[in-house]
């Protein structure tokens, strides 16, 4: 299944507190729940003013069609082509 990289703009979100995250959470796997097992969210890195997230899914439409029913941006969505990490070095 290929995996994504979704850039999230959302100003001041690395303010928002354990509740507002957890409602987010909360919202993002309702309508995963309603798209079927075909898209997985995988985990999200949040900063300042940005979320990235981890997904794998068929499409990179099906990637939009969850952000726009979940009420999230898409700024940009980046298939990832292959993996490394300190061991690639090895």
């Amino acid at each position: 299944m290929p995996e994504f990289v979704i850039e999230r703009n959302m100003p001041g979100v690395g303010a928002l507190g354990p509740d507002d995250l957890k409602s987010a959470s909360q919202t993002s796997c309702l309508v995963l729940n309603e798209l079927g097992p075909s898209i997985q969210w995988v985990q999200s890195y949040v900063t300042a003013d940005k979320i990235y997230c981890i997904y794998r899914a068929p499409s990179e439409d099906l990637l939009r069609e969850h952000a726009q029913k979940a009420g999230f941006p898409a700024n940009a969505i980046s298939q990832v082509r292959t993996i490394i990490s300190p061991t690639t070095a090895e």
